[in-house]
């Protein structure tokens, strides 16, 4: 009897404790993406990628890539320069637990 008292009070024991563990939610967002030539499609180093609100700033690698981690869910304007190219921007909203994807292609300068 004194084996089934102890069975039974961890099993209550780990039941309370499940029930009490609070449950985390994702708050942030990643934005990511490849900045590219509009007319080759190839990818375009060294352009640079702002993000506003909040002004963070990144360098795209050789690949093109960028990316922004750990963003609150609310929508950005993402700005890319890069010399010899058109400024281009682009609107995207953030939704908490996800990333989105945000490509973006320059256009050269006449």
């Amino acid at each position: 009897m004194k084996h089934l008292t102890v069975i039974f009070s961890a099993m209550l024991l780990l039941a309370v404790c499940n029930c009490c563990t609070p449950t985390q939610y994702d708050l942030f967002g990643n934005i990511y993406g490849v900045v590219s030539d509009s007319e080759t499609a190839e990818p375009v180093s060294g352009a640079t990628v702002i993000l506003s609100p909040g002004g963070k700033t990144k360098t795209t690698g050789n690949d093109g890539r960028f990316e922004f981690a750990e963003l609150d869910a609310i929508q950005y304007t993402i700005t890319v320069q890069q010399n010899n190219y058109q400024t281009n921007r682009k609107t995207v909203s953030v939704v908490a637990g996800e990333s989105t994807e945000a490509n973006i292609s320059l256009t050269k300068k006449q």
